[in-house]
């Protein structure tokens, strides 16, 4: 039996990119969730077992059971399935795995663009790869 007052899961944003913030508030006002809806720049990842890369690459939802982190479109849906009937039915199909896997091209056009869309700004571009150190 659980603890019905503990959130089902951390969902991890970029709190830096305007265009994130605007979606997570939208989330904040019509999607209700028992969430903790977090930027990753405020949060201990090591604590949810995350990775600077992992946050910073999409968004991310670690659940309080013992499941492992979903990144991107899964992520979105899991945060879903935490709300009421309507976003749930919206959480579950977008939880199918072809329809994940259709998501994911359109989540990443998004990311990579997010500073261009509606509340965007340059400071929410994403950091493009670093290259690799060469060893020697």
């Amino acid at each position: 039996m659980s603890d019905a007052s503990a959130p089902s899961g951390t969902f991890v944003y970029d709190g830096d990119c305007a265009f994130c913030t605007m979606c997570v508030r939208f989330i904040e006002r019509r999607v209700p969730n028992d969430a903790t809806v977090v930027p990753w720049q405020w949060t201990d990842l090591a604590a949810l077992g995350l990775t600077r890369d992992q946050a910073v690459t999409a968004v991310q939802w670690v659940p309080a059971d013992a499941a492992g982190p979903s990144a991107g479109p899964a992520a979105i849906a899991a945060l879903l399935r935490t709300s009421n009937p309507l976003w749930r039915a919206a959480g579950a199909v977008l939880g199918l795995r072809p329809v994940t896997a259709l998501a994911w091209p359109v989540y990443r056009w998004v990311a990579d663009n997010r500073h261009r869309l509606p509340g965007g700004t340059a400071a929410c571009a994403v950091p493009p790869a670093a290259a690799p150190t060469p060893t020697h």
